[in-house]
Order: C-alpha cells, then structure tokens, then sequence
C-alpha cells in the first residue's frame, strides 16, 4: 500500500479547512442531498463529501458507509487532493498502490473509486466527492462532466459555509461559527473528563476610538486586537467574535487557572504594540474567565453568560479602581 503525498500548500491547505469550522459537525441536508444524487446518477452503493484533515478523511456527508472518517494513510481521497482532475481507480485490486489497502481487502471493499477534488477560493484542495463502486468499472467524458458538476455545487455550498460562519472584518469565527462547534467541543469534554475554559473579552473605551478618530480607526482596532489573540490561541482553541467588541475564546483541556497565564503573554503583546504604534490612544481590554462545569452549564449559552458576567464585574471593578 502506498500512502498519500502531502501537497505542497499543505500548511496553507489545512488553515483554509479549519477556517470553514466543518470538520466534526451533524450531517446537512444540503450536502446529503448532493450524495445521494450521486450515488443514484452513477448507480453506486457508496457516495461522500470527504474533508482530508491532518491525519484523517472526515465525512461531511456519507452515503452508503458505516463509519464518519477512515485514517488519511489509507485513503483515496488523500491521492485524489494531490491533483486538478478526477482521481480514478477503475479497479482497485490490480493497482499497486492500493491492492493491498484496507479498505480494499476489507470493508467496504473499493474496486472503483473516481473523486473529484473539492477547490477552496484560493485553488487549495480541501478533500472531495467521490463515488465507490465493489465492482470494477470506469467513467466516460459525459459522467466525468456530471461528477465535476456536482463537485462544484458542494464547493459553492463551502463557500457558503465559510460567509455564514465567518466574521469578514476579523477574519475569525462569527456567534453562529462558534455556536456550532462549541457544542460539540462542550460534549466532548463531558464524555472524555476534559476541563476547558470559557473568556469573555470586551474591548475598553472602543466607543471613544470610534468618536474621536473614526470608525475606519475602530476596524483596525478591532482587527490588530483579532490578530494579537489569534497568535496566543492553539488550534484546539476556538477563538470567535460575537459581535461589536465582544470576543470569547473556549480553552479546551485548560482550566481557568492555566487561561489565566494565557492571557499574561497576551498583554504582553498587547503592551509591545502599543508602546510601538502611534495612533494616539492604547488599545485595552477587560476580561472574564469561568470554568465549565457540567452541572451548572447545561448548554454553550448559560457557559457565555457566565462569562459575560464575570467580565462586566472585572470591567465595573477596574472602572471604579481608576478613579
């Protein structure tokens, strides 16, 4: 069996995937939708939309298949990404490079796999939809048409996904974005015993920043800010921005102690670019962090008011220490 290269914008590659906050999240009718004209067009048993992640192919939607991702070594689709066209094994057993494949001796037994690789805006090639067959077989120009035209319907509906999710001006996470993934974050911590952290952070004085220089002014703001968290978050971390000058960040396997020393590092940057930049005012912020905790927390909305309220306590505490 041979493994998959890795593409050359590999880097590049994974951060455009994780910027669409997909992986891991429920099936939508959109997508299933998509798989299943596929699989009755090319009368296959197996249909997906696979998203090649780091060490995995996750399927965002799976028709015909029992299992939600299969590990990237093993995969078809990790070969099928390296290239513009449609990856083609008209039969897998007399392939060298995947005759002795798992899932070609094994369930579901690939003999026919034909993926067409799903582009982001850029060009970078985030997984695919493919279509698996037990039999041998092969595609002829009118069916690879078909297939490609229906690749770029989920690639617009990933686009989609990424307007929907993403804040435009911060290039972050937007409330839905987080929504979304928070939950299946916050479940995840349940069943594995996992601690995490919740920070509710809100910029000070932005309003006078807006007033005074303008509101051109008050985007910069609010993107350098973006920008300086961003470089202290992990990938495990979700960073969003709910809105206006609120931003949360939910610390995954990190308490609110270990959230607290993050958050050292980040005035530290902050101080550094002040101290550099001469716009005529500091950017500041104040900041709240609460621990998750199962019992109290009973949904992602009660953990954000938590947080919300520890912050405005934190902000009335050093409002009133100032004067």
């Amino acid at each position: 069996m041979r493994k998959p290269d890795i593409p050359k914008d590999e880097k590049q590659r994974l951060k455009n995937l994780r910027s669409l906050n997909i992986l891991d999240t429920e099936p939508e009718e959109r997508f299933d939708r998509l798989t299943r004209m596929a699989k009755r067009m090319f009368d296959v048993p197996i249909a997906l939309v696979s998203l090649v992640d780091e060490n995995r192919q996750w399927f965002k939607s799976c028709i015909g298949f029992n299992l939600s991702q299969t590990s990237r070594d093993t995969s078809f689709c990790g070969h099928a990404i390296l290239g513009d066209e449609i990856f083609i094994i008209s039969d897998a057993t007399k392939d060298e490079r995947f005759a002795d494949n798992p899932l070609v001796l094994n369930e579901p037994h690939i003999r026919f796999y034909a993926g067409c690789p799903l582009r982001f805006m850029d060009g970078s090639k985030l997984g695919t939809l493919c279509i698996i067959d037990k039999q041998p077989r092969n595609l002829n120009v009118d069916d690879m048409e078909a297939l490609r035209d229906l690749a770029s319907t989920i690639e617009r509906e990933l686009a989609a996904v990424q307007l929907a999710t993403q804040d435009e001006l911060t290039n972050t996470m937007n409330r839905r974005g987080f929504m979304m993934i928070a939950d299946h974050s916050i479940n995840l911590c349940v069943r594995q015993k996992i601690p995490a952290s919740l920070a509710f952070l809100d910029l000070d004085k932005f309003k006078i920043i807006n007033d005074e220089f303008g509101h051109i002014e008050g985007d910069k703001v609010l993107i350098v800010f973006a920008d300086l968290i961003r470089n202290i978050c992990r990938e495990s971390d979700l960073f969003a921005r709910l809105g206006g000058d609120e931003f949360i960040i939910l610390f995954v396997n990190t308490p609110k102690k270990a959230a607290g020393h993050i958050f050292t590092r980040f005035q530290q940057s902050l101080d550094k670019y002040n101290q550099k930049s001469d716009c005529g005012y500091n950017i500041s912020f104040s900041y709240g962090i609460v621990d998750f905790d199962p019992n109290k927390h009973v949904s992602i909305e009660a953990l954000l008011d938590d947080g919300d309220s520890v912050m405005y306590e934190m902000k009335k505490a050093e409002s009133t220490g100032s004067k």
